[in-house]
């Protein structure tokens, strides 16, 4: 009702005027009507399948770049164990060089003990030598002192002595045999 006492109210205060404008509105419009009428379904179908097909392509790309961006999470995760297991292999380097230095620094304390322990055997081996000198030299010299302080006479004596001591020794053995 309101369209049409609008539409008659403007027809007579000649607000809107009926002219050839008009009925060729009026016909592109039915012909559009019966257009959509007539072929919408169809157009709207193939609309559709042509919406479809744009958004499997979106799916697509969209599901492409999510495989991709899974396998990067994936890849970066598996770098991050890498990052804390490099960290486990640089703690073992260090533990090996530490353990080769004290190798080495334990070697070389053993080779400067048996370099001391050799010349600390020289020094010894060294001081018996002249102790041993010593000793011979002291020996040689009471010899000589006692060689040179006995007499052609106490010589005498001596092997007087002895041969006597001689045969007493011989006498007492052809007793006992």
């Amino acid at each position: 009702m309101l369209g049409t006492g609008l539409l008659i109210y403007m027809l007579s205060k000649e607000i809107y005027v009926i002219n050839h404008e008009t009925f060729a509105a009026l016909s592109i419009g039915s012909v559009i009507v019966y257009g959509v009428k007539k072929f919408g379904p169809s157009v709207a179908a193939f609309a559709d399948k042509l919406n479809e097909e744009k958004v499997a392509k979106a799916q697509e790309v969209k599901d492409a770049a999510l495989a991709s961006l899974t396998q990067a999470v994936e890849q970066e995760k598996k770098e991050q164990w890498r990052a804390e297991g490099r960290t486990l292999l640089f703690d073992a380097k260090k533990n090996n060089v530490a353990m080769l230095l004290e190798t080495n620094y334990r070697e070389r304390l053993h080779m400067v003990t048996n370099e001391v322990k050799r010349r600390l055997d020289y020094q010894i081996a060294l001081q018996d030598l002249h102790r041993r000198m010593e000793q011979e030299h002291m020996i040689n010299w009471v010899e000589k002192s006692v060689i040179g302080s006995i007499t052609p006479q106490q010589e005498k004596e001596s092997i007087a002595k002895c041969i006597s001591d001689l045969k007493v020794l011989a006498k007492s053995t052809k007793a006992t045999v």
